[in-house]
């Protein structure tokens, strides 16, 4: 299966319309560059969307911009590489328009896998130190990023690995709690229980009265420490900016077979319903967002159809304007017990098993006499 769209949910969108000119608009600006060391680089976003047209029409000169962008990526001197959010940050588009070209090259698939633990600079050590340390943008950035390779790599035990990770930061500790909470600062103010702090806060939390079910707490204490109500425009960039690598990651493993927008009583939906309840709503390069949690939801968070891309992704007014196709497949329910007139009759069977018995002494003596009649 196609890690995010497949060829058949592609030729259903439309080639026209507000949504479709906007993947164009960006698609024309794919100049066949890559860049995984400058953290506001378009190439990734701009890559994504020629790979887009190109798999809706055929347009041939998108693909090769494409494929210009991958070989860009596979001679990529790893050694050269920045900060890891720079790098979680480019890298998950790149994978997914390589997927959606079928892209098939041994040398880009042994890149990407170096890349997941090439050493970064300025913070944690590599892409997937990044995703295990830190449980804000930082480290969703990186765990959209880990998950793409996995899946472009076909490598279920890495992908196993990120989600198991992914699903400690939507909150379940015993998946994984090994995250660095807090920052330099160590300021676990905004976490509902600071004693076993999580990325997305619980159903039904609160501090000091106020309900915080859904908060992103290391992403907004970027702004200081506990005050109600919340503000600071850092705090909601950055929050915003989190849920961008976290629904990128929860729609990569959905259509993996992992329930990950149900997770943790469906944390996503109740971190975008904190921040649209505080008067934070998406905008600027977080307008794709909306668009996929209603896909995934059904709900009806305001949106726009000329939004523009984030940071790893975009595009979703075209791609997914409507609920989402792909759902994980569901488990047959175990066989019901057996009712009570269903019940094996243990009396019966062993009436029956003596009658067996009797019937195969009854045979090998009337073989015996058979043989003694015969001389024998």
């Amino acid at each position: 299966m196609k890690i995010w769209l497949s060829e058949q949910e592609i030729a259903a969108l439309p080639t026209t319309g507000q949504a479709w000119d906007t993947v164009v608009k960006y698609a024309n600006q794919a100049d066949g560059s890559a860049n995984l060391i400058d953290q506001e680089s378009k190439a990734n976003t701009n890559c994504l969307a020629a790979a887009l047209v190109y798999a809706r029409t055929g347009d041939r000169a998108k693909l090769d911009k494409v494929k210009k962008s991958l070989e860009n990526i596979t001679a990529f001197d790893v050694a050269k590489l920045g900060r890891a959010l720079a790098l979680g940050r480019e890298l998950a588009a790149y994978v997914i328009a390589a997927d959606l070209i079928d892209y098939n090259d041994a040398a880009f698939s042994k890149k990407l896998r170096e890349l997941l633990t090439a050493k970064t600079t300025g913070g944690p050590a590599s892409l997937i130190k990044c995703q295990e340390d830190r449980p804000n943008n930082w480290g969703m950035h990186a765990t959209a990023s880990r998950i793409a390779v996995a899946l472009y790599l076909g490598d279920a035990n890495e992908l196993d690995q990120a989600a198991n990770i992914f699903k400690g930061w939507l909150g379940d500790r015993n998946a994984y709690a090994g995250f660095t909470y807090g920052g330099p600062e160590k300021d676990l103010s905004w976490q509902a229980d600071p004693t076993n702090p999580v990325g997305i806060n619980p159903v039904g939390a609160t501090i000091q009265g106020h309900n915080v079910d859904g908060m992103l707490p290391d992403d907004i204490r970027r702004s200081g420490s506990f005050t109600w109500p919340p503000s600071g425009s850092k705090a909601q960039m950055y929050s915003w900016e989190g849920l961008q690598g976290a629904v990128v990651a929860a729609q990569l493993l959905t259509r993996a077979g992992y329930p990950a927008w149900d997770w943790c009583d469906k944390a996503l939906l109740r971190a975008a319903k904190f921040l649209y309840g505080i008067n934070w709503p998406a905008t600027g390069d977080d307008g794709w967002q909306p668009w996929l949690l209603n896909a995934a939801y059904g709900t009806s968070f305001p949106t726009v159809a000329s939004a523009s891309p984030g940071k790893n992704m975009g595009f979703t007014q075209w791609t997914h304007s409507t609920p989402i196709i792909v759902k994980p497949p569901v488990d047959p329910p175990p066989p019901p017990p057996p009712g009570p007139g269903t019940q094996p009759d243990v009396a019966a069977a062993l009436v029956a098993l003596q009658q067996a018995k009797a019937n195969t002494v009854n045979t090998l003596a009337i073989l015996q006499q058979a043989i003694t009649a015969l001389g024998g």
